[in-house]
């Protein structure tokens, strides 16, 4: 019997039946934790946060090598506003 590393409930796991990189979900908090050792079974918290900054950092590079994309947006949102006046 292992201890869900977020809130501690037990969660039951067979040994023999889990793999390395295997990925399970918490019956009481519903977090994916995933099993990094076999024997004995470990678990580490598979965090959302991490998941946030992977997409943060995706739309950082959507935005061309050198941020180029962006800064030609604030010069046409500029534009723009000149227009209206």
């Amino acid at each position: 019997m292992i201890r869900c590393p977020e809130c501690s409930a037990e969660i039951d796991v067979d040994e023999d039946e889990v793999e390395e990189g295997e990925i399970l979900s918490c019956p009481e908090c519903e977090s994916e934790l995933e099993v990094s050792q076999t024997h004995p079974v470990h678990l580490n918290l598979i965090s959302e946060d991490l998941d946030e900054e992977e997409e943060e950092a995706e739309d950082e590079t959507e935005g061309g090598e050198n941020g180029d994309l962006l800064e030609d947006e604030e010069e046409e949102e500029d534009e723009e506003e000149d227009e209206e006046e």
